[in-house]
């Protein structure tokens, strides 16, 4: 049996996580944090989630929720998950983060502590999304640099990072396929006359507004043809799905720095 906490558990996403260990068979919910002062903190998180009751209570101790797991999922940003992936790194706890919006040096910083423990780190946790992964990676690489390439990305209006993380990541596997450097082909703004467009450079269009959970496609545009591969999530359940499976797999692994593409098999 597998003891999963849970870093930001009064949320969203913290709930439908929750909801998922206690349904999956070989998990233990076993920990539930949230930030100090949060008005949840006491509350019994099996409630909130609206699962009945866990018999786990919200706390806004970290060394308390780690030193009970063999694993952490979180669910938050950038900064707070490096915090617990320090405190994870020195009690020896495996952990998952699906946050997104890391700076190059903030990934650097996470694939140092990963050297202690392992560590999942991925921007979307969907098994579909990652299937994308995989198809876009071999897409790219066989139509070449003759396939103009755009991807646009749809999310709602309270996500704080733009573009998305999983956008960012389509992008970089596109760019890799196609041996360019994302950092310096990605195009985030076209306005006014901005003059024709670049053979090498990846349009990011970012679009946000009401409940939509998140949409992508990737666009390969051709001389009288195009192809379109997409993703669209309906409810948050698919991400909850993905990082429980990630916890589960990441207990027991070798130190370092791994993504869903790991824990699918998928490389």
């Amino acid at each position: 049996m597998i003891k999963i906490a849970v870093c930001g558990a009064a949320g969203r996403m913290g709930q439908r996580i929750i909801t998922t260990i206690i349904e999956t068979e070989g998990a233990l919910f076993c920990g539930a944090l949230e930030r100090p002062g949060h008005p949840q903190v006491g509350q019994d998180a099996g409630m909130l989630a609206g699962c009945g009751t866990s018999d786990v209570h919200i706390t806004d101790s970290l060394n308390d929720v780690v030193a009970a797991a063999d694993v952490l999922i979180d669910f938050t940003s950038p900064k707070v998950s490096l915090k617990n992936l320090e405190i994870c790194a020195l009690n020896k706890k495996a952990i998952v983060i699906g946050s997104t919006g890391f700076t190059p040096e903030e990934r650097a910083f996470a694939a140092e502590l990963a050297k202690e423990i392992p560590v999942v780190l991925a921007p979307n946790m969907s098994v579909g999304v990652n299937v994308c992964f995989k198809v876009l990676k071999d897409v790219a690489r066989i139509l070449g640099d003759d396939f103009d390439v755009e991807i646009v990305e749809l999310h709602h209006n309270k996500k704080k990072d733009s573009p998305s993380g999983t956008a960012v990541r389509m992008g970089e596997v596109v760019a890799e396929a196609l041996g360019r450097d994302y950092n310096k082909v990605a195009n985030f703004h076209r306005e006014g006359l901005c003059g024709e467009r670049s053979k090498e450079e990846i349009g990011m269009q970012t679009v946000r507004g009401g409940d939509i959970v998140g949409e992508h496609t990737v666009y390969f545009i051709g001389q009288g043809e195009r192809i379109e591969i997409s993703h669209r999530a309906m409810t948050r359940d698919m991400f909850a799905r993905g990082s429980v499976r990630a916890a589960k797999w990441v207990v027991g692994q070798k130190p370092g720095l791994y993504d869903m593409q790991d824990v699918l098999g998928l490389r």
